[in-house]
């Protein structure tokens, strides 16, 4: 057999296609890892923003009041996806801490999260 006439053997072949099994095999598992990730991502962004959304609107509801700051009371509402979001109201003096804690399922187990913005009252 002359030089130009030389190639791969059966086992080098063999190996390759093992390797490149290993390689095809590790992308398929990290990309259920990554679709898994966007998903919680995809939750927790939700959530947040049913969060803020509740926030902003007790925000409007207490700075168009007559006098200012009056009305505002803790409440829990239900959204799409077992989201739920509670509200809490507290006072100190000419201010108002507005807190929403919101809950949602996600793979682990429910996952809760807390906005706090304050209000000033004058």
């Amino acid at each position: 057999m002359s030089k130009s006439e030389r190639g791969f053997t059966i086992i080098e072949v063999l190996v390759a296609v093992v390797i490149l099994g290993f390689g095809i095999v590790a992308l398929v598992g990290s990309s259920g890892v990554v679709t898994r990730m966007i998903g919680q991502g995809k939750r927790t962004t939700n959530a947040a923003n049913y969060a803020q959304v509740r926030l902003e609107t007790m925000r409007q509801t207490a700075l168009g009041a007559t006098p200012v700051c009056t009305g505002l009371a803790g409440s829990t509402t239900t959204h799409p996806g077992s989201v739920s979001v509670t509200t809490q109201v507290a006072t100190n003096g000419n201010l108002r801490t507005l807190r929403a804690i919101v809950s949602y399922p996600s793979g682990r187990g429910t996952m809760i999260d807390t906005l706090v913005t304050v209000i000033r009252c004058i």
